[in-house]
């Protein structure tokens, strides 16, 4: 009887243990990774959006604010970004293939900040080229991989985390089990042997036994619940909305080199078509009918892109109505973009910066920091659902499996001094 207790504490500290390891490495290593390389590459699209705004502004003095908003902005994406860096530098200390990547990012990051001050200083739309086409060839790809691979890192944690769960339901059920089986057939022995109906003792600890094996299969189950709730109701969304976001602002700054750099002007329109597509996909659109297309997008099942893969995880309270502001107001921002083209056909190009750039109600710029608000509200939704789940699952992690460890050993305890009575009678 003792050894079956004694199985039982250990499996259910070592389950707790398990459960609290994996919490730890969710919330201090796994989600701030995925996070620091969402932010990376999101602080490196606005970037090189911000560049290009400085540029369109020129010496313009009508567009001064602009140019002095988007050196603001500039440098503020810049820190951010070596912020990152070095997060994501810290984090991958002791992994080769991790740190090889992080070093290249880095290096890079460097090459392109030199590329656009000398894109600034000189004033020349070729050399922003130069900057814009290492951001897209080499930057980007490297933090989209940083992204993809601490994810993919992060599902592997999510991926043990279940499997530990799953064999320490099993164990605890199986040890819980074979417990009570010889709770129950001492108490058979005890009744005709010294002619006892029950032992009060060996009663109570079955009953114990019996609410600590129950519990701790609930809290088994609990933890699953809350590890599903935190990645796939709640970190899935952030990251498919946080990279939305990057591409989000990577399409604005598409429309900033489109009026830009007019030599390419068909170029940056595709670029901003495909972008736009990735947000959010309308079948068979064309630059023309893109705008129009989103009319017939609701937030349901049948939406893809990054922002449809949200659309497809809708959860948490106020979620839906969120994932609404935000269609609708893409919607607005999309039929600015109409606007913009339509300036810069008919020759206003002037009107069409002033638009684009303009952060008045009903100018371009106004209505993308009204998507870009909706869309932020929308991540803090999920941000804070993960936080939530993430925080209750470590709070019982260890707390409720060494509660239950010391009820089985009280158990015990009950057993020996119910037996106490029975064994005097041998004196």
């Amino acid at each position: 009887m003792l050894t079956a207790c004694a199985a039982l504490v250990a499996v259910l500290v070592t389950g707790g243990l398990a459960a609290d390891a994996s919490w730890d490495a969710v919330r201090d290593h796994s989600a701030p990774r995925v996070t620091s390389a969402t932010g990376l590459y999101f602080a490196l699209n606005d970037m090189d959006a911000q560049i290009a705004n400085q540029l369109l502004a020129g010496r313009t003095a009508s567009l001064a604010g602009t140019r002095s908003d988007a050196a603001r902005v500039y440098e503020q994406r810049r820190v951010e970004a070596a912020g990152y860096l070095r997060d994501l530098a810290g984090a991958a200390a002791g992994d080769p293939e991790g740190e090889r990547a992080v070093a290249a990012a880095i290096a890079d990051f460097g090459a392109y900040e030199e590329l656009a001050a000398r894109a600034l200083a000189l004033g020349r739309i070729a050399e922003y080229r130069n900057a814009t086409r290492l951001m897209r060839t080499r930057l980007l790809p490297e933090a989209d991989a940083l992204v993809t691979g601490n994810d993919r890192a992060f599902e592997h944690t999510y991926r043990d985390a279940l499997v530990r769960e799953a064999r320490s339901r099993d164990a605890l059920l199986a040890s819980g089990l074979a417990l009570l089986a010889v709770l129950v057939a001492l108490q058979i022995h005890l009744a005709g042997r010294f002619r006892r109906v029950i032992n009060p003792g060996a009663a109570a600890a079955t009953l114990l036994v019996l609410a600590a094996t129950v519990a701790g299969a609930a809290g088994v189950g609990a933890q699953r619940h809350d590890l599903d709730v935190a990645r796939r109701d709640a970190f899935d969304s952030v990251l498919a909305l946080t990279r939305a976001r990057a591409v989000a602002y990577d399409a604005n700054a598409d429309e900033s080199r489109y009026l830009l750099d007019r030599a390419h002007a068909g170029a940056q329109e595709a670029a901003f078509l495909g972008k736009s597509q990735r947000l959010l996909r309308v079948p068979d659109a064309t630059i023309g009918t893109y705008a129009a297309g989103l009319d017939a997008v609701r937030v349901d099942d049948r939406a893809t892109g990054f922002l449809g893969d949200e659309f497809r995880n809708i959860t948490f309270p106020g979620e839906r109505a969120a994932a609404a502001r935000v269609l609708d107001r893409y919607r607005v921002y999309q039929r600015d973009d109409r606007t913009i083209r339509a300036l810069a056909r008919s020759g206003r190009h002037t009107e069409a910066v002033a638009y684009g750039t303009g952060y008045a109600p009903g100018e371009s710029n106004h209505d993308f920091a009204a998507f870009d608000a909706a869309l932020r509200d929308l991540i803090a939704i999920n941000m804070s659902a993960y936080k939530h789940a993430s925080a209750d699952g470590a709070r019982a992690a260890l707390p409720l499996p060494l509660g239950l460890a010391g009820g089985v050993a009280v158990a015990a305890g009950l057993v020996l001094l119910g037996l106490r009575p029975r064994l005097a009678e041998f004196r």
